[in-house]
């Protein structure tokens, strides 16, 4: 885990804070758990609802919403925050704070009002950078050597209330934004504990984000996730691993969609247009705009993730053949 802003000290002997957990996916249950664990009160769980997923499109909870079952704590699946009834159950749980992680819903004003200590966000970049949706995946397409997470007042505007801390984490050479996401996750739970600590002990005051420095991570969605082999070697690696395990990259051949892990480039590779494969004996090679990257492995329509060299010598490209057309 990286550095993070040394925040005060919990004070023994304080109330805990009752606490509504606001949360979603998988990276959100780490900090959940975290602050079951802690001296706080988790009185009940905020989540988006049921949805169907999967190939049979059963009906399933979300990964928070499962560990507050399993916890025993009440939970909450409003269509939209801005409904009376579930502004109703929020004035009557009177709690004193709402934790935030990736809850995937606009909180209205008239929530935000309602707990003493408002909605605390932890969001996974050091703000004002990456403010949005996706800042894991767009700190790795965008090159970043370092990262972080950060806690702020949750307010009205994308990701822009004062913050009370940070942590840094920096991004490895081969880092996905799976590989990333999970150990900001896992720090962040800590740094979301430390925060509420302090916000209870009366020892801590967010400090506003400075104006310079801010850039926007939006969603990003399939259509985005297709790999353009007309871009460097270099950025086309992190562009992929910066879309990989979700959307997950993608490119063509022979007209239909397939799918493609992590990559590498090729130092001193062969010469090839963008997009053109070499099977070069275990090894398989994509020409990109400058340079070429080494495929690991891909998954073809209807068909499982493969050995890229397996499915090479199954596929047969001819001289000059190329993916993405």
């Amino acid at each position: 885990m990286g550095r993070s802003r040394q925040l005060p000290p919990r004070r023994e002997g304080e109330p805990a804070l009752k606490l509504l957990f606001a949360g979603t996916p998988a990276p959100a249950v780490p900090s959940l758990e975290a602050l079951i664990a802690s001296g706080h009160d988790v009185v009940a769980v905020l989540t988006r609802p049921d949805a169907r997923s999967g190939r049979g499109r059963k009906v399933s909870r979300s990964p928070v919403a499962e560990r507050a079952d399993e916890a025993g704590i009440p939970v909450l699946q409003p269509r939209s925050p801005r409904e009376p009834e579930f502004l109703a159950q929020l004035a009557d749980l009177a709690v004193d704070c709402a934790p935030v992680v990736a809850y995937g819903a606009l909180v209205p004003q008239a929530a935000l009002d309602l707990p003493r200590h408002g909605w605390v966000n932890l969001h996974f970049s050091l703000l004002p950078a990456w403010r949005g949706a996706a800042p894991v995946q767009h700190a790795i397409m965008a090159g970043d050597e370092v990262t972080g997470a950060s806690t702020f007042l949750l307010e009205a505007g994308l990701d822009t209330g004062p913050v009370f801390g940070t942590l840094t984490e920096a991004i490895g050479r081969r880092d996905t934004a799976g590989d990333l996401l999970d150990r900001l996750a896992v720090g962040g739970a800590q740094l979301l504990v430390a925060t509420l600590d302090g916000i209870q002990a009366g020892a801590l005051e967010p400090q506003p984000q400075p104006s310079d420095g801010v850039s926007l991570a939006p969603k990003v969605e399939s259509a985005d996730a297709r790999v353009d082999w007309a871009l460097p070697a270099h950025v086309v690696d992190r562009r992929v691993r910066g879309v990989t395990p979700a959307p997950g990259a993608w490119t063509t051949w022979r007209g239909e969609r397939m799918r493609v892990a992590p990559v590498e480039p090729v130092a001193g590779g062969p010469d090839l247009a963008p997009g053109e494969v070499l099977l070069d004996g275990r090894a398989v090679v994509v020409g990109t705009g400058n340079g070429a990257v080494r495929l690991s492995e891909v998954q073809p329509a209807g068909k499982r993730m493969l050995p890229a060299a397996d499915w090479a010598r199954g596929a047969r490209p001819a001289a000059g053949e190329r993916v993405g057309e």
